[in-house]
């Protein structure tokens, strides 16, 4: 399908490619594919030229996005044996999950783990602090052009998740950017609906082209905090550590719709709550600070408002693991009381307001299999 010129803004050319789309049956399950990155037909054979570009020949780290289109993407990263990044549904838990198949994994093992069950169940999360590098991204798309203007959902994910890359090093303006689509979602993007924080593609991959772009258009050059919303700050705990981290490191991080606030004078400021510093590690491997040596609860005269219990920890699970999973959540407590045999933990926040900020964070926290029970902890007492 020829390139076509369609639409006045980004919604109207979503619009008309999942119209379009609908009208004449182009796509697979899910259905319609309204509000979603088609999964159309043909999908795995245009992933099919994947391994044939140079970039991904060369490339040790992917990244690939979670949609379904992508299933065949992720498999031949994995079959490549390279080491396959996919970013968490919404960002919900965190920024990626590495892919890792069991030993001796057969094609159709490969074939499981790159499904949305595989990446569930056969992954590890990786942390703000992993100095990952990331070789080649692919990103689901909308509406694509030749020139490699890009159009997603227009829930921003995908060109969040790479401004994040780039806060966190992993990826530069050099890094190549592959898209997978049906033909005729290849359609003719004015340039001025472009935005600073959207990202571009390289390469376009089709049931039958590739089409190298030769974008130059510069990438993000990170996160845009003034186009970020309260309401995303509130169900992404990773961009509070991101923005956490740039605040300290002096960055202007001011919100959509927030007044830009600066230090008074002489006031010392509050450290944020995803600050990224760890609890201190004083009472050995499996405890650290607060009562831990004693196992014991909080004493009596506690600020216990201030406190979080976790509870239902697996009976093999370490200290190290919660301590993990906190810092990738941004929940870094002051301290931490570890009390593995009776499989429950205490979380020390600066005031009552902090520790109820991390108990939200926290719901539906998963070691392992299990999923754990997090309260305030004068909550769980009086239970």
């Amino acid at each position: 399908m020829e390139p076509r010129a369609v639409g006045v803004s980004k919604q109207d050319i979503r619009e008309q490619i999942w119209d379009h789309m609908e009208s004449q049956n182009l796509a697979d399950f899910p259905r319609p594919v309204h509000h979603r990155i088609p999964n159309f037909k043909g999908a795995s054979h245009a992933a099919e030229q994947l391994p044939r570009l140079q970039a991904f020949k060369t490339a040790r780290t992917i990244k690939v996005n979670p949609d379904a289109p992508q299933k065949n993407a992720r498999f031949f990263v994995l079959e490549s044996k390279k080491t396959l990044l996919v970013p968490t549904p919404r960002l919900r838990t965190g920024l990626f999950n590495k892919i890792t198949p069991p030993p001796g994994a057969t094609k159709d093992i490969l074939r499981k783990c790159a499904t949305s069950q595989g990446v569930r169940n056969c992954s590890v999360p990786i942390g703000l602090d992993s100095r990952v590098l990331v070789d080649l991204v692919v990103v689901g798309s909308v509406a694509v052009s030749e020139k490699g203007w890009r159009i997603g959902k227009g829930e921003g994910y995908a060109d969040l998740e790479y401004a994040m890359m780039v806060s966190m090093g992993a990826v530069s303006n050099e890094t190549p950017v592959v898209t997978i689509v049906h033909d005729c979602q290849v359609v003719d993007i004015p340039e001025e609906l472009l935005e600073e924080h959207d990202i571009t593609v390289d390469y376009i991959l089709t049931p039958t082209r590739v089409i190298a772009t030769g974008c130059k258009r510069p990438q993000p050059m990170g996160i845009t905090w003034s186009k970020i919303s309260r309401e995303m700050m509130e169900k992404i705990p990773v961009l509070r550590s991101l923005r956490a981290r740039e605040q300290q490191a002096g960055k202007d991080v001011t919100l959509q719709g927030e007044r830009q606030h600066l230090p008074e004078p002489g006031r010392q400021q509050a450290v944020p709550l995803s600050a990224g510093r760890r609890p201190p590690d004083t009472a050995g491997p499996e405890a650290s600070s607060m009562e831990a040596a004693s196992g014991s609860p909080p004493e009596e005269g506690a600020p216990l408002a201030a406190d979080v219990y976790v509870g239902n920890l697996p009976r093999d699970a370490r200290v190290s693991d919660l301590k993990r999973a906190l810092r990738e959540l941004g929940s870094v407590p002051l301290r931490l009381t570890w009390q593995g045999p009776r499989r429950r933990a205490f979380l020390r926040y600066p005031d009552s307001a902090a520790a109820q900020q991390a108990v939200s964070c926290l719901q539906g926290l998963r070691l392992g299999t299990d999923t754990l029970r997090v309260a305030l902890a004068r909550q769980q007492r009086d239970k």
